[in-house]
Order: C-alpha cells, then sequence, then structure tokens
C-alpha cells in the first residue's frame, strides 16, 4: 500500500491525501492506495496542489501493516506522521 504526502505551504505542516482528495494532517485519516493505482493518484493530486498553490514536495511513500494497523514503512516516513524529535511537546505527538 501506498499513502501520498506533502507540505502545506501555508505553514509547513506535513499533510497527507485524505478520502476524496481532501488533505489531511493526520495519517490515521489518510487514504491508502494499492501500489498499481498510487501512480495515477499522485500525478492527480500533485497537479491539484500545484495549480492551487496549496502544497510542496508531494510524493508516494510505502505503508505497511503491523498488527492491523497501516504505519509508514520508512523511519523518515514515520517522524514525518508524528512531528520534531527533538521536542515531545511539540508537533503532532503533543497531541
Amino acid at each position: 500500500m501506498k499513502a501520498i504526502t506533502a507540505n502545506r505551504l501555508r505553514d509547513g505542516e506535513v499533510v497527507f491525501l485524505g478520502k476524496d482528495g481532501v488533505w489531511v494532517e493526520s495519517f490515521a485519516e489518510a487514504a491508502l492506495f494499492q501500489r498499481s493505482e498510487a501512480d495515477a493518484v499522485l500525478a492527480d493530486a500533485k497537479a491539484k496542489a500545484e495549480r492551487e498553490q496549496f502544497g510542496v514536495d508531494i510524493y508516494a511513500f510505502e505503508v505497511v501493516d503491523e498488527d492491523g494497523v497501516p504505519v509508514p514503512a520508512t523511519m523518515r516516513e514515520r517522524i514525518r506522521t508524528a512531528g520534531p524529535t527533538v521536542r515531545l511537546d511539540l508537533g503532532k505527538q503533543a497531541a
């Protein structure tokens, strides 16, 4: 599976493409795509986000299943879903 992510231009927040093409801040709300369809969805999302000047650095990343829960496959993406690692009182992990 794959998810699609970007950085929102307005504030630099990490966002994920959710259901119905709406960008969401929580990875738990991110839409997951089969690898075979991810490239087409990514191309559409990228074109729309760039046209609307919504986000930058838009790409798809691998998601794996851990005990029935989808999680990013790489440490980089796990950090991006949680927030900065230097202070746990900041970012998404502070919530």
